[in-house]
């Protein structure tokens, strides 16, 4: 028979049992979830390049992939080179990809900070799809010219350029890339008047003027070395603001053209939108990997100043800095690609 002693007794065990479950529901709850970053990465990663196989950034991509690959536990890391419209398909491929980790951007920066500028709608927002995972470092651009060709120098060059009526031809990687930009930039500064021939690619351009059928190219160092090591082509000027260590001998145009500098950068990127433990995984097997000596020597050998240690938010910071520079540059150059 129930008594109120009894209801008591009951009362209170029930209570006791319910404060445990609550006990035990709270301190699951706070148990750390299985990390994400503990599995990542279980399937390969591919690495799009919006640029085509042989430029810079290719070049680059698998390097940096492979050891990526290595630090993150021998991982496969595979580049996929998806090229055109100034680098604006794989990159626009990479903003509506997956949030998983496993599809990444390595882009320069005429594709993520110049194409804005130069496009209507280049079909992806460079801040807010994507996220900094980390900053390679710092190419020139090449003044390169086909060994027939009558100037044996920079100076040289400019001459020839201002004869009237002179009609030379410069290559490029295609509309809107930086190398088209620098001969814009060259004919507004040194008052030339050269015409920009647009290729699909920096490799397609180099070979049309290692075949004599164009005899100016404005390229990448890194995708132009060999070429200049081998006397297959001559290197006149590079676009920085200083000479490049690996050609000392070459002067800067900023040397002749005051206020000349162009540049692009090399970075690695996530889709915005990533966990927040595969993107720091990321960040640190990249932080790993550009302070290997073996990669750092194989991207010193190759023209690339490697980046002094970069954080995400300073890489951020890069880029909103140099979309507002190039902008400024695009406008005033005129230059536009619909």
């Amino acid at each position: 028979m129930e008594t109120p002693h009894t209801r008591q007794r009951i009362g209170a065990s029930a209570a006791r049992n319910f404060a445990g479950f609550v006990l035990a529901a709270a301190a699951a709850l706070i148990q750390p979830a299985p990390a994400i970053a503990d599995t990542y990465p279980s399937r390969p990663v591919t690495l799009v390049v919006p640029q085509a196989a042989g430029g810079t950034n290719d070049i680059v991509g698998r390097l940096v992939g492979q050891k990526l690959g290595e630090v993150m536990h021998n991982a496969s890391v595979v580049v996929d080179n998806r090229p055109g419209a100034g680098g604006n398909i794989g990159t626009q491929l990479v903003a509506k990809a997956p949030r998983d980790g496993y599809t990444l951007l390595m882009t320069i920066s005429s594709s993520q900070a110049i194409n804005p500028a130069l496009y209507k709608n280049p079909g992806f927002d460079p801040v807010k799809d994507f996220r900094p995972v980390g900053l390679v470092g710092a190419v020139p651009n090449v003044l390169l010219v086909h060994p027939s060709f009558p100037a044996k120098n920079f100076d040289e060059f400019l001459k020839l350029a201002r004869q009237k009526g002179a009609n030379y031809q410069y290559a490029s990687a295609g509309n809107g890339t930086l190398n088209h930009l620098l001969g814009e930039m060259l004919n507004s500064m040194a008052g030339l008047s050269l015409q920009h021939v647009p290729y699909k690619g920096v490799a397609p351009a180099l070979n049309d003027v290692l075949g004599g059928q164009l005899q100016i190219v404005f390229a990448s160092l890194p995708s132009a070395l060999s070429h200049i090591k081998a006397g297959k082509l001559r290197a006149l000027a590079v676009s920085g603001d200083r000479r490049s260590p690996v050609l000392p001998e070459v002067p800067a145009i900023g040397e002749a053209v005051p206020g000349y500098s162009g540049t692009l950068w090399i970075g690695l990127f996530a889709p915005a939108g990533l966990p927040a433990e595969v993107l720091a995984t990321l960040q640190e097997a990249t932080r790993q990997a550009l302070a290997a000596k073996d990669l750092r020597d194989k991207l010193d050998q190759q023209g690339v100043e490697i980046a002094p240690p970069t954080t995400p938010e300073q890489f951020a910071k890069l880029l909103q800095d140099d979309l507002a520079k190039w902008a400024r540059i695009v406008k005033a150059s005129g230059a536009a690609v619909d």
